[in-house]
């Protein structure tokens, strides 16, 4: 009795030991705020006891909502996150979106199709959610539109930024206009520009107006011991306005019912899909097969420049959610004859749209319409033109060709039969130099050997370029022999290649857009 009685006091006393203030308390290290606010940090084992949070240090304990996002718009509002400004500017913008509900409407019903993607993908890398709605800015959620300065897409990136974040732009597509790459590259941007300045607002100037064009501002303040904040920096109007733009829409995004406005429901769900494709086809295939207008497809995949997809350059397209297991399918089942009607052909020699449309066997007006040829120009030697697929080709386009396809012209210029006299020991040689032409063509022309001379005041033939403005003649440069030869048969004025017209890439700023 005794035994079981020593015993029992020992477990009583064990149970009093581990109840007492004085051990060790494991949930020290929570983050719970302490007497003075500060959150604890002491190790398990010296943590004090616990106290009541004072009234005073209540209000700055965040309670993170467990409830989702209603909708989309509500997770945009939980993820803001960057600096607001407070300007007059932010006021006449706010005034000036409000007092325009149509095109609010119109801007944030377009915006639906794409916003929950960029949200997505702005919430993986951790940035501020208000930049999900720069494209109301840059482009009104638009990615066919073209700004002034050729930038494009609803991200705006001109031609040369555009191939540096690795945007393809050929003759079958444009990525700049691509929702998911442009947005990546859009995103990627930014981020860089953030690493550059540490600051959203001066990354915002420096998108629209350039980093080198910021960095100097930057500069000049610094060197006259001024301020060096967005505000405080000289840049030109559109740059000035930019980030009010965005924050005036941010603003009537946070609280609609202050401007008076309502913005549509946009569900916090993907509105599209992406689906895999492994053949050349048809645009208005893929449309019909998804049941889905052209119109619509065309909304989710505006990088699309022709009639078809090429595989090899571009494996992946989008859908509305539901449609892509449609598609799918209707594509498994599809059985009635070839998924593409369209190819490309390789211009082999530079040549005129008439000649190149008899060797595909194509209406003159049709080749021109797919392959955006102007008036006036002749097909460069390379070019990739989308051409009719027979029924005979069986392989889809190689992906050198579909990734790197370009189409190259160069002006037309029209001649003229003209009559020159031969100077005393004029030859076909001598003529040939002064007019700057090839012997052989003035030996067609004349119809003489190459090696011919001419007798003083001989009347020789040549072709001469016609300068459309002016009417007047000038030398021409070397042509082909057989385009003179059919041009010397038929007696009439003839179109001849001249040097190539210099890129209209060339020389294009990193990123400037003025709209």
């Amino acid at each position: 009795m005794k035994l079981l009685h020593i015993l029992g006091l020992v477990s009583v006393l064990w149970l009093t030991g581990c109840a007492a203030p004085g051990s060790a308390n494991k949930d020290s290290a929570s983050g719970l705020p302490s007497t003075d606010g500060a959150v604890g940090t002491a190790s398990v084992g010296t943590a004090p006891p616990l106290r009541p949070i004072r009234a005073a240090n209540a209000s700055h304990v965040g309670v993170a909502s467990l409830a989702a996002p209603t909708d989309l718009w509500d997770r945009i509002r939980r993820g803001f996150a960057m600096p607001d400004l407070d300007q007059d500017l932010v006021r006449d913008r706010e005034l000036w979106y409000a007092s325009r509900p149509d095109y609010m409407q119109r801007m944030t019903e377009r915006s639906s199709k794409y916003l929950f993607h960029i949200v997505e993908e702005l919430e993986l890398r951790g940035m501020p959610t208000e930049l999900a709605l720069l494209p109301y800015i840059e482009s009104a959620f638009n990615p066919m539109a073209v700004s002034s300065a050729k930038a494009v897409g609803m991200w705006q990136f001109m031609p040369a930024t555009g191939s540096d974040y690795q945007l393809k732009q050929n003759a079958f597509r444009d990525d700049r206009r691509d929702v998911l790459a442009s947005t990546r590259a859009a995103l990627d941007y930014l981020q860089r520009l953030y690493g550059m300045f540490g600051d959203w607002h001066l990354a915002l100037a420096a998108y629209n107006w350039g980093e080198g064009n910021v960095g100097r501002a930057i500069a000049r303040n610094q060197k006259q011991g001024l301020g060096t904040s967005y505000t405080d920096l000289n840049m030109p109007a559109e740059t000035r306005m930019y980030v009010p733009k965005l924050q005036a829409v941010k603003n009537i995004v946070a609280h609609p019912e202050r401007f008076n406005t309502e913005l549509p429901l946009i569900e916090n769900h993907p509105y599209f899909q992406t689906v895999d494709i492994t053949r050349d086809i048809d645009v208005s295939l893929v449309a019909s097969l998804a049941g889905v207008r052209e119109q619509d497809f065309r909304e989710l995949n505006p990088s699309l420049h022709k009639p078809i997809i090429l595989a090899a350059g571009m494996p992946q397209i989008l859908l509305p959610w539901d449609n892509a297991q449609v598609f799918r399918k209707n594509l498994e089942a599809y059985t009635e004859g070839q998924y593409a009607s369209w190819t490309v052909w390789s211009v082999p020699t530079t040549m005129s749209v008439s000649a190149a449309a008899q060797r595909v066997g194509m209406n003159e007006a049709d080749l021109r319409s797919v392959n955006q040829i102007p008036p006036r120009m002749l097909i460069k030697a390379g070019s990739a033109l989308m051409v009719p697929r027979g029924n005979a080709i069986q392989a889809d386009v190689p992906g050198q060709l579909a990734d790197n396809g370009q189409v190259a012209f160069t002006p037309e210029i029209v001649t003229r039969r003209t009559t020159v006299r031969a100077g005393k020991r004029d030859s076909v040689a001598t003529i040939a130099r002064r007019y700057k032409v090839t012997t052989a063509d003035i030996a067609t022309w004349n119809d003489v050997k190459s090696t011919a001379s001419f007798k003083a005041g001989e009347s020789v033939v040549v072709y001469l370029p016609v300068r459309a403005s002016s009417g007047v003649q000038a030398a021409a440069p070397a042509r082909s022999n057989t385009s003179r030869q059919a041009a010397s048969r038929r007696g009439t004025p003839r179109k001849a290649a001249a040097p190539a017209a210099t890129s209209r890439k060339g020389g294009t700023p990193s990123r400037v857009k003025k709209r």
